[in-house]
């Protein structure tokens, strides 16, 4: 399923009447803020870098991912903390991940990894906030579900400093929506910007045959020559209002109706969600399960020209594994998350995509050093492993290092905020641009440090 916002259309004089009185009102609004604040919060400082990246693809492993079992194993550590499997080599000498991890053991040459990702909570909900966001929940407190307060995640930021009028959204996530009744993640949209900017939601699995967005097909009877008459006569009727009350009304609906019409014309985002145009081959390198199909979608909304990717590894809380862990890890996620992983790596290198897209795969946390009497491990937000990749990112790196049983940074700590200004630095966008909340007080979009040795010498060990 595929969300949309539903047009109301003005059908009567007195929904007209009303209408204006709230658009005036809005209007009036709108006036108080002066044309330098106006400016502050659109323009980009000056100064800032070329973009490293066109596009960025989030894999997230919603329930956070096992650093120990990973990326960041301690083979040395006592059997409560080093757990049931083994480390094996990789593409880059020195560099050891998971027998699980077969297929990115292969390519280490093509990613850095950084082990000292850090932060203060170990709540699911804050976490994923402070992750997809690069900043604290306003406002958090355990379990505080997503609300119109949340700081917007990074497409929506995206979305508002680099608006988009091609029908291309800045952000697409897929293929689920984190929530569990009664919780809604937080993170997911664009808060306080407000629903304009957020994201677009695609909720299916693209590994079913019967997988595809009936949003973005136009409606039985609709021929695109239909289309185009529909549009022209829309603009001539607004071009037909006379009076500032009618132009005000009419300008309410234009931004909506013209993403609505630019989805339904533009065929490349539409054709990108037609998975069956990409050959077995392809399709069976990702593997036909929902991470690897979701992944090959990723590729494919890139090269559709979508910025901003996230792709959730399962349903919510997938990787929370406080029992079982090995025998989860080992039976269901580690192996279609290294072959779908491994696969979108390869696939963007080889059509030289990876040069100009950054690949993040990270949970909100990592799990607790030692195993617990269940035989997994709990939250853990000390100290957790990213992985990066793609425009300007040094392969062959491991950035940072854990202490003897990975349960704090031994070097520099990295937090979800520093994350957070790499992402927007990445994309060329200024991490302090200044926005503004529901209050309209400016805020900074981000208040981070790029993590400079991702391109650069120094704390890499």
């Amino acid at each position: 399923m595929f969300f949309v916002k539903q047009l109301t259309p003005l059908n009567s004089a007195t929904s007209i009447s009303r209408r204006r009185q709230l658009l005036q009102i809005g209007w009036s609004g709108l006036l108080a803020c002066s044309m330098e604040q106006m400016a502050e919060a659109r323009q980009l400082p000056r100064g800032v870098s070329q973009p490293r990246a066109k596009s960025l693809i989030i894999v997230f492993c919603t329930g956070a991912i096992s650093h120990h079992d990973t990326l960041d194993m301690k083979p040395e550590a006592a059997a409560e903390v080093r757990g049931e499997f083994s480390p094996i080599a990789t593409s880059v000498a020195g560099t050891q991940i998971c027998q699980h991890l077969p297929g990115l053991a292969t390519l280490a040459h093509k990613y850095a990894l950084v082990r000292t990702l850090s932060h203060k909570d170990n709540n699911h909900l804050m976490s994923t906030h402070h992750v997809l966001t690069g900043h604290l929940q306003p406002g958090g407190f355990f379990d505080k579900v997503a609300s119109r307060d949340d700081w917007p995640c990074y497409s929506a930021g995206c979305e508002f400093l680099r608006p988009r009028s091609d029908g291309i959204p800045n952000g697409v996530n897929l293929p689920t929506y984190l929530m569990s009744a009664p919780l809604t993640w937080p993170g997911q949209h664009a808060g306080f910007l407000g629903p304009k900017y957020d994201p677009w939601q695609i909720v299916g699995d693209p590994s079913r045959a019967d997988f595809r967005v009936e949003s973005l097909s136009l409606i039985h009877g609709l021929d695109q020559t239909r289309l185009d008459s529909r549009r022209q006569l829309l603009q001539d009727l607004q071009a037909g209002s006379g009076s500032s009350d009618e132009a005000l009304a009419a300008a309410r609906m234009v931004e909506d109706q013209r993403l609505a019409f630019s989805m339904l014309s533009a065929g490349r985002l539409t054709q990108a969600f037609e998975l069956q145009r990409e050959s077995d081959a392809v399709r069976d390198r990702y593997g036909r399960h929902a991470f690897g199909q979701s992944l090959l979608l990723a590729r494919r909304l890139v090269e559709a020209g979508v910025p901003i990717v996230q792709a959730n590894m399962g349903p919510v809380q997938n990787w929370d594994s406080h029992s079982a862990i090995f025998q989860t890890l080992r039976d269901r996620l580690l192996t279609p998350l290294d072959r779908g992983v491994s696969a979108l790596l390869h696939d963007l290198d080889e059509r030289g995509l990876l040069q100009d897209t950054m690949v993040i795969m990270l949970g909100e946390f990592g799990r607790t050093p030692k195993i617990n009497g269940d035989g997994g491990r709990d939250h853990w937000g000390p100290c957790f492993t990213g992985l990066f990749a793609g425009a300007g990112v040094q392969g062959g790196k491991v950035i940072g290092r854990s202490d003897e049983i990975g349960a704090y940074p031994d070097s520099t700590a990295y937090s979800p905020d520093d994350l957070g200004a790499t992402v927007y630095s990445a994309l060329g966008i200024e991490p302090h641009s200044v926005v503004r909340d529901r209050l309209n007080r400016p805020v900074h979009l981000n208040q981070g440090n790029v993590i400079e040795p991702l391109y650069f010498g120094g704390d890499a060990v």
